[in-house]
């Protein structure tokens, strides 16, 4: 059976969180789904932890990385490339879901036939702690959307493989910002389930702590990347600081 859904999830050191986390899809309400899980040669026993779990169930499937990549584009891309599912859901191996995200989401994509569905998410302590920090995001998100402010949250979204085709993730910061872009300038439009289903861990190794950087790179990636005139880039870049102080104080 082709499964309707394909999990990407890439995994670099990630045994104190991978079981949770695939866990966290085997509790899923729609059964229908393989997981595809790429270690980036890891150091720890990440590897050992997935093999265990990959000999109790035959719809979650293991590859490695031939060398360290340092990025999580570079096994999300090959989880792409070996998927077979129709639509693709990502998750890294540090998050989680709550247990209908796959239904609802699948459910409202097919009912309003979106190609693109994304929700909301609450932030978890680094021991999974949870304490209602709901981050709500965006109803809709289109490309011109998106240039001021990352609307879709990687752990929830959710697509129809035709968004993809072709195109894969490019190592670089924000990897999956990029990503999103490419896939909305084709005029594509994703929506916002407006439910809260997905567990964001919220730690010290997940938070940047260079906002210096992260504003250099949200530069290049309008300006250079997308090639938005100077003065555009320089209001999405007002937009884009205010929205992330927001999100950073939340």
């Amino acid at each position: 059976m082709i499964p309707l859904v394909s999990v990407i999830t890439p995994c670099y050191n990630g045994a104190n969180y991978i079981a949770a986390c695939i866990e966290s899809v085997l509790a899923q309400t729609l059964v229908n789904w393989e997981m595809l899980i790429v270690d980036d040669c890891s150091t720890d026993n990440s590897a050992e932890i997935i093999l265990s779990y990959v000999k109790k169930d035959t719809r979650i499937r293991f590859f490695q990385t031939n060398k360290p990549s340092g990025s999580p584009a570079i096994p999300r891309n090959i989880a792409i490339d070996n998927a077979k599912g129709h639509y693709f859901a990502f998750l890294d191996c540090d998050d989680l879901w709550l247990p209908r995200k796959l239904e609802e989401q699948y459910s409202y994509a097919e009912a309003n036939n979106y190609l693109f569905v994304y929700s909301n998410y609450e932030k978890i302590t680094s021991e999974g702690i949870r304490n209602e920090r709901v981050i709500t995001v965006k109803s809709q998100a289109k490309y011109s959307d998106i240039l001021k402010s990352c609307e879709i949250p990687c752990l929830t979204a959710f697509l129809h493989r035709s968004c993809v085709g072709k195109l894969r993730f490019v190592p670089a910061p924000k990897e999956d910002y990029v990503f999103w872009l490419l896939i909305l300038k084709q005029s594509i439009v994703a929506y916002n389930t407006n439910t809260t289903l997905a567990l964001y861990r919220d730690s010290l190794a997940s938070r940047s702590s260079d906002k210096v950087a992260m504003l250099k790179n949200q530069w290049k990636i309008v300006r250079h990347l997308e090639r938005v005139n100077f003065f555009y880039s320089l209001y999405c870049m007002a937009i884009y600081s205010l929205k992330g102080l927001r999100k950073y104080i939340r």
